[in-house]
């Protein structure tokens, strides 16, 4: 194989782009389940990469209908009751860089690049945008799945030993109380229009319920129990999504185990994300580095029914 020349501009693109769109190929194609937020919400892509915000409206409806004579004038009217908000996107990027030498050592050898570090910040963005999403960002002040201040917020009551709140403490039928509080809490909050169809519990509490037993000749544990007998079940028909995240083991108030209920719906929650990470073209920027930035535009969770959630602390 003849010798690259990176000094000469065009011998050293005709080398490292092909590398970096097979390396691009082979990155994107990979999935990290570990940090899959859309799971959890739905991921609203509108937009691009350089998109400053978005405006969304939330209201409510307001009047109320009255009795009439046949010749009445005071017709009451029905209206709408709108706020609007601005949702801002942020600017945020991880990349890579190759080194002179790492470049000529695979020239020579007629190798491929490695895509260890492309992969690498593929993965590291896929983190931070998963935090973004959970937890939100203190320094943009933004709010996340987990932790909005507008979503109802609450403790289970403390009637454990010792008057305590925490479930290992508790009866397995105090337990399934404490669960059915968080479930129900969007439901009765918006007057029966929004139903809880998630339940997110912190790992060890999810753990708990799934290895401890309704009572002590009742096979079922408290997890199996909750499956089947919730208010979303029994009203549709349809599997109560449980999750376990280990975001939720010092998310509430005090640093205490949280748990969250809500209805899974774009109306609901969703994250915006109207610039996915992708990396840019590369480029010299010394005379022996190769850099390979990455950006992406994120604009964050976005609660437009905060009350078709429930946090519930203390468990």
């Amino acid at each position: 194989m003849p010798e690259i020349n990176f000094l000469d501009a065009q011998q050293a693109l005709g080398f490292i782009v092909p590398q970096l769109l097979r390396i691009e190929t082979e990155v994107y194609q990979v999935k990290y389940p570990s940090f899959d937020y859309s799971r959890l919400m739905f991921t609203n892509v509108d937009g691009d990469m350089w998109d400053v915000g978005s405006v969304f409206y939330s209201g409510d409806i307001a009047g109320k209908a009255e009795f009439l004579s046949g010749k009445g004038f005071d017709m009451p009217f029905a209206d709408i009751a709108q706020t609007q908000f601005v949702r801002a996107n942020q600017l945020a990027g991880i990349g890579y860089e190759w080194s002179l030498q790492e470049l000529q050592r695979a020239a020579r050898l007629g190798r491929n690049l490695g895509n260890d570090k492309a992969m690498a910040a593929a993965k590291v963005a896929e983190q931070f945008i998963y935090g973004i999403a959970i937890r939100g960002s203190a320094e943009k002040n933004m709010t996340g799945l987990i932790n909005d201040a507008g979503v109802p917020a609450a403790t289970v009551p403390a009637d454990g030993t010792g008057a305590t709140t925490t479930w290992s403490t508790k009866t397995p039928d105090q337990i399934n109380r404490d669960i059915n509080l968080a479930l129900n809490a969007p439901f009765t909050a918006t007057r029966e229009t929004q139903i809880a169809n998630t339940l997110l519990l912190p790992t060890t509490r999810m753990q708990y319920i799934a290895s401890t037993r309704m009572g002590t000749n009742d096979n079922d544990t408290i997890l199996k129990f909750i499956r089947e007998n919730n208010f979303y079940k029994l009203s549709t028909g349809q599997e109560l999504n449980i999750i376990a995240s280990r975001e939720l083991e010092t998310a509430g108030a005090g640093s205490t185990a949280r748990m969250v209920a809500y209805e899974n719906a774009r109306e609901v929650v969703q994250m915006h994300l109207p610039g996915p990470h992708e990396f840019l073209p590369a480029f010299q920027k010394s005379a022996m580095t190769w850099e390979v930035g990455g950006i992406m535009n994120v604009g964050g969770t976005e609660w437009r029914l905060p009350k078709g959630g429930a946090y519930y602390d203390g468990i």
